[in-house]
């Protein structure tokens, strides 16, 4: 994944339509997930991941890549 691919963001809801859009920036943050890692968190156990932020409409958003489909692969 790069700067300017067009990507498709993971549905969080079976009723929310899957949306796309365009890749502005990658950048490392630190995700907890509760599902893995608990409800109780911990900054300095969490890893940093591989984020983009993505143009979505007119709002930016900031999610993991492992979130994200580039389109046309």
């Amino acid at each position: 994944m790069k700067v300017g691919d067009l990507v498709k963001l993971r549905s969080m809801h079976r009723r929310q339509e899957e949306r796309a859009g365009l890749v502005v920036e990658l950048l490392d943050k630190k995700v907890w997930r509760t599902d893995t890692m608990g409800k109780n968190v911990d900054w300095n156990k969490a890893e940093t991941e591989p984020h983009a932020k993505v143009l979505v409409g007119e709002k930016y958003l900031t999610i993991p890549v492992s979130e994200l489909k580039v389109v046309g692969e």
